[in-house]
């Protein structure tokens, strides 16, 4: 059976010289005394992923079982390699807004666009767009003053029509086979309420905008997480018993949640340990000289806890598999060098 992703003894050793101190050691992959090298098997029995909480735009999810290295490039994956689309070029027809060109032209590849990446191919040359790898927005937005407003009206959008112009204004133009492709989720930005430009009366944007695929690494704008983190999980140890006159001092020096106080078996408080992850690693307990000796503040050093925020292009429970998808891609060109390399060698001898 996988073991217990809260079990508090799981790859913990207690360092008797930083006993109330966070130890420097602490860190995935260095466990004096252990032998840790690797086992298929033993990985295969101690790797958990668990859900914690998943919303229309967030992902918190835990990994057990890995080392950093591997936590780490599946967080960098998801920020510069998982592909999305967005607005790449920009064709000005007519700009007579306050706005430069190029100022305007950046905010609108900025916006974030609800196009599955998965549908669409890489442009192997951008001169040539195909039906295959661009997707064309037209964004056409005039401003005139309401015939019915009022000569002393101060409110823009009662003294004229399209003063705001949103993102939502953006006109998908489908091309060749798009139209079945896209049928039942149709390209469109995010969110259709990102300000792009203000206008008056007269002014006016005409642009023709195409729409590529690309990975965060070329560009933050095609990066498809908001934010990507982790941290690992806090292990507070308590040394002995706190006793009662300070109890809540204790209590009080850790968030609202990590610390109760509850009774024994013998109907006597003692403050317990109760959910360690709502702990932000605060040191305040270390300032008090009444809990020296009392407490230890460790990591477990193989258990991330991992926030995801989708930038809306993928649900967020799909970031973390596309991901994955390219680390195995990423191992497996390794594989294919390897064996390369060493069928050159071979015949060289």
């Amino acid at each position: 059976m996988p073991r217990d992703i809260n079990d508090p003894r799981r790859h913990v050793q207690i360092n008797p010289e930083s006993v109330g101190a966070v130890a420097g050691s602490e860190f995935p992959g260095h466990y004096p005394g252990e032998d840790h090298s690797w086992n298929l098997e033993k990985f295969k029995k101690d790797l958990v992923v668990s859900l914690q909480r998943l919303t229309p735009s967030t992902l918190e999810f835990d990994l057990v079982g890995v080392d950093a290295s591997i936590a780490n490039a599946l967080r960098r994956v998801m920020i510069a390699e998982v592909p999305t689309m967005a607005i790449e070029t920009v064709y000005v027809w007519n700009n007579t807004s306050i706005m430069q060109d190029e100022v305007l032209c950046h905010r609108i590849g900025l916006i974030p666009l609800k196009i599955d990446p998965r549908k669409m191919k890489v442009a192997a040359d951008p001169r040539k767009p195909h039906e295959n790898d661009t997707i064309i927005f037209d964004l056409r937005v005039r401003c005139d003053r309401r015939p019915d407003a009022r000569p002393d009206e101060t409110d823009p959008k009662k003294r004229y029509f399209d003063s705001d112009v949103y993102s939502g204004m953006l006109e998908w133009v489908p091309q060749g086979d798009q139209a079945n492709k896209f049928k039942h989720d149709p390209p469109r930005p995010v969110n259709d309420d990102i300000l792009l430009v203000k206008l008056r009366a007269g002014q006016m944007i005409d642009f023709h905008c195409f729409a590529r695929k690309g990975h965060g690494a070329d560009h933050a704008k095609f990066s498809p997480v908001a934010t990507a983190s982790y941290r690992l999980l806090p292990h507070i140890i308590l040394r002995g018993p706190i006793p009662r006159e300070h109890q809540e001092k204790f209590k009080k020096c850790f968030a609202p949640g990590v610390i109760e106080i509850e009774e024994d078996e013998n109907g006597q408080p003692q403050c317990v340990v109760k959910n360690p992850r709502k702990d932000t690693v605060s040191r305040e307990v270390l300032r008090h000289p009444e809990f020296k000796d009392l407490v230890q503040l460790t990591r477990i050093r193989d258990h991330f806890m991992y926030n995801v925020e989708s930038a809306g292009q993928y649900p967020p429970e799909d970031l973390v598999p596309e991901a994955i998808k390219i680390l195995r891609q990423k191992i497996q060109a390794v594989e294919d060098g390897l064996d390369r390399l060493f069928e050159n060698s071979g015949t060289a001898q």
